[in-house]
């Protein structure tokens, strides 16, 4: 026991130090020299027909990944998939309402008959309702968890028995900064991502326990992404983030197999802090420094017809 607990302390020390050369050394290498390929890997993608989902299908595209396009607007979803084909990789458009397990199931299943099973997953599509917690109808809790949380667990798990086997795939949870920190006007929203957050950890932990690291997960939590589904919200300090620059960051995360993604990286220093600091001097920040409870104040959201 004493000696399992010695080697125990020794290997912790040296993944602790192994961990902080590396830190070091990442930012002295540029990222392309330390990328795996995805060249024919099949990409599984949701929320293709806009925003982040869609520079996500082009950019695995540019990287000679074949590529699923799944959304719930066709339409929007055939023009991303029309755009893709001239990079002369497959490309495959698919209608589903992520709110719908059974739509989920059917997709999966039409997939795997068809293309055959995705070796990376990426959970990128999510909705938002903008409204105070006693005026959010049920339905739209319901359905908010559903697309942004549920809707990952019924397309990994119909999905990740092919990758176990194989001990090789990739699954990318699209979360937030709203799934570490809460904020006013968007308590669905946040409890919705904060799931999100606890699956990422927990499937990871999970693929640890069955010694399955051959399979990969990155956490990513933007801060909000000028894409109009957040138009008019504000954290006074921390900058709205470009769509481009957000799907560029990703890709390099999935390309280093990079297991958490915080954007702006000021977010990593908030996220260390969180734990330790004081409740009331917390919610001094929130209220007075970052008046992250008065963020939603001027949300307008997305047009109907954007």
């Amino acid at each position: 026991m004493l000696h399992e607990s010695i080697l125990n302390f020794f290997k912790g020390v040296y993944l602790l130090l192994h961990g902080i050369i590396w830190g070091i050394l990442k930012q002295i290498i540029p990222y392309r020299y330390r990328c795996k390929s995805v060249k024919d890997e099949l990409v599984l993608i949701t929320g293709t027909g806009s925003g982040i989902g869609k520079l996500l299908a082009k950019r695995f595209a540019d990287l000679g990944a074949r590529v699923i396009c799944v959304d719930i607007n066709q339409e929007d979803n055939l023009k991303t998939c029309s755009e893709i084909k001239s990079s002369g990789v497959d490309v495959y458009a698919y209608q589903c309402d992520l709110s719908k397990k059974e739509d989920i199931y059917r997709l999966t299943d039409e997939i795997k008959k068809s293309i055959g099973n995705p070796t990376i997953i990426v959970n990128n599509a999510g909705i938002v309702t903008g409204k105070k917690f006693l005026e959010t109808p049920d339905s739209l809790i319901e359905k908010t968890f559903q697309v942004n949380a549920l809707s990952h667990f019924w397309i990994v798990k119909s999905l990740l028995h092919d990758m176990l086997e194989k001990n090789h795939g990739h699954i990318v949870t699209v979360a937030s900064m709203a799934g570490i920190f809460g904020a006013s006007g968007l308590v669905d929203y946040c409890s919705s991502k904060f799931a999100a957050v606890g699956f990422d950890e927990a499937l990871r932990n999970e693929f640890l326990r069955i010694d399955k690291m051959g399979v990969k997960t990155t956490l990513v939590c933007p801060n909000i992404i000028n894409t109009g589904m957040f138009q008019g919200f504000k954290v006074d300090g921390i900058p709205s983030l470009e769509p481009e620059y957000v799907a560029d960051k990703i890709i390099e995360g999935v390309l280093t197999d990079q297991e958490l993604l915080m954007l702006p990286r000021t977010c990593y220093l908030l996220y260390f802090l969180k734990p330790i600091l004081p409740f009331k001097f917390a919610d001094f920040l929130d209220s007075e420094v970052f008046k992250l409870c008065h963020s939603m104040d001027n949300f307008v959201g997305r047009k109907k017809n954007e």
